[in-house]
């Protein structure tokens, strides 16, 4: 089969696409023909030896979604045939989906319903999983809340607007101005480019006095910015940063109205299937759906990689074998 290799550690030019062995489902897996694999930026940090470097060589991707092509020993829940998708791959423990197969442990994959798209779900599942583990799970979002959701355009976050949105909460979202209409179609209620001087105030005005729940991808940036704006009992999820320092320049503001911080990783998810199988349900019924801004062949990979970190993404970039 062709898959996507790196030999060294090091810059997007170490991929190149490799003829090597379909592998083997080990017992409790699925040999998945993958049709899409989403491109992520925790990639790159796996291929750049930034995250806990892997053994080479190796196959980067941690998304996928295709077709049941073999089932190892031991599975029961899972026929040839079956249409899947599923995210946890690719890291330390696991060679990944830039491939045209990829073996699975069942513990991190789940059935597509017919309903849901195989080319959104191969790009749902970092960005879907860590938006429900958000919102859902530890932000125990509910409905009429006012919920701001930072970066509302990338990936996790335009996955956070319609999952909010599918609650019943009122969506407030930051991104560039170009992007308002397409956020308002996806559930936004209010968007604020992130630019604008007087931000505080807009999402004060709009929230009717501060919000009940915050998404926030640069806390480096944004860190004190969701004390200002917060509601009393406010639950700040904090799930990226741009620099590993952020700080409070008056954490009182956070004190007196008794916010919550939770920081996280979509890699500690106690059970991957739960958020999986909810994230498949909204895509099944047209309540969450993953915007492609563009889709690579297996010989784009070092490109995709690139455009992901280095490109302003309405959605999420996926490769199709």
């Amino acid at each position: 089969m062709r898959a996507v290799r790196l030999s060294e550690h090091g810059g997007p030019d170490v991929l190149h696409v490799e003829e090597i062995d379909r592998p083997e489902p080990g017992p409790g897996e699925l040999l998945v023909e993958v049709e899409a694999a989403g491109v992520n930026p925790v990639d790159t940090y796996f291929r750049d030896g930034s995250y806990e470097p892997v053994d080479v060589p190796f196959t980067p991707g941690v998304d996928f979604a295709g077709t049941v092509a073999e089932t190892g020993d031991g599975v029961e829940d899972f026929a040839t045939g079956d249409r899947v998708y599923g995210t946890g791959i690719g890291n330390a423990s696991s060679q990944g989906s830039y491939a045209e197969y990829a073996a699975v442990p069942t513990d991190r994959v789940v059935h597509l319903p017919d309903g849901a798209d195989a080319r959104e779900a191969g790009a749902a599942g970092v960005v879907g999983v860590t938006a429900w583990r958000a919102l859902i799970d530890h932000a125990d979002l509910e409905p009429a809340e006012a919920c701001l959701v930072h970066g509302g355009s990338g990936g996790v976050g335009h996955a956070a607007v319609q999952i909010a949105d599918a609650v019943s909460a009122r969506v407030l979202t930051t991104a560039s101005e170009r992007y308002r209409d397409a956020l308002a179609q996806l559930g936004a209620d209010a968007v604020f480019d992130y630019g604008r001087d007087d931000l505080a105030d807009a999402v004060l005005e709009e929230s009717d006095g501060g919000v009940d729940a915050i998404l926030d991808h640069r806390l480096d940036d944004y860190l004190q910015f969701d004390a200002d704006v917060a509601a009393t009992g406010c639950r700040v999820v904090g799930i990226g940063e741009n620099s590993p320092d952020p700080a409070f320049t008056n954490d009182g503001a956070a004190r007196s109205k008794d916010v919550s911080y939770q920081f996280m990783s979509m890699f500690n998810t106690p059970d991957l299937r739960v958020p999986l199988r909810g994230v498949a349900h909204l895509m099944e019924t047209g309540r969450l759906s993953i915007e492609l801004e563009r889709s690579y062949d297996l010989e784009e990979a070092a490109q995709a990689q690139r455009d992901v970190m280095n490109e302003s993404v309405f959605g999420k970039l996926v490769l199709e074998p």
